[in-house]
């Protein structure tokens, strides 16, 4: 019985005393302003999909999603114009010590325009960060599955 403190007790202490490095890029409000300006958002999927309206006319659809970067979620935001094109990808948090660049908004910039039939491949037309290869990836990942969802059920 001892024997499982001497092991579980520095494992425990350093569980305790690692630093937490999420960072908060951005809210759910924020994000929908910046890719939706001055447009009404009505929710299609409690928390995660909205459908933003200007004027009355749809202007877009508003996702939230995670993905695993390394260990931890990174929570990003996809807008997609009315024709289903990727208009803006944000991170809105961002939890591990690294691979932060894929925050970086010349990196997600590289979304814009794309659509359900894009390839969205790593090292072809998305290009991989060093240092940030999983999350990057990983986001990559998460945009072409909300692209997909998108072309299979809103359309």
């Amino acid at each position: 019985m001892d024997g499982w403190i001497r092991w579980a007790a520095p494992a425990a202490a350093v569980a305790i005393t690692l630093p937490a490095y999420a960072y908060q890029y951005s809210s759910i409000g924020a994000a929908q302003q910046h890719a939706f300006p001055g447009a009404r958002f009505e929710e299609v999927q409690p928390q995660r999909v909205w459908k933003a309206l200007n004027g009355g006319s749809v202007a877009g659809y508003f996702f939230v999603d995670h993905v695993i970067g390394k260990h931890l979620y990174i929570d990003y935001s996809v807008a997609l114009d009315a024709a289903g094109r990727v208009r803006r990808v944000e991170i809105l948090t961002y939890r591990e010590s690294y691979g932060f660049e894929v925050a970086d908004a010349s990196w997600l910039s590289q979304f814009v325009g794309k659509s359900s039939g894009s390839a969205l491949q790593m090292n072809q037309d998305i290009r991989n960060i060093s240092g940030a290869t999983l999350s990057s990836r990983h986001v990559t990942e998460g945009v072409k599955r909300i692209l997909a969802y998108y072309a299979s059920r809103l359309r």
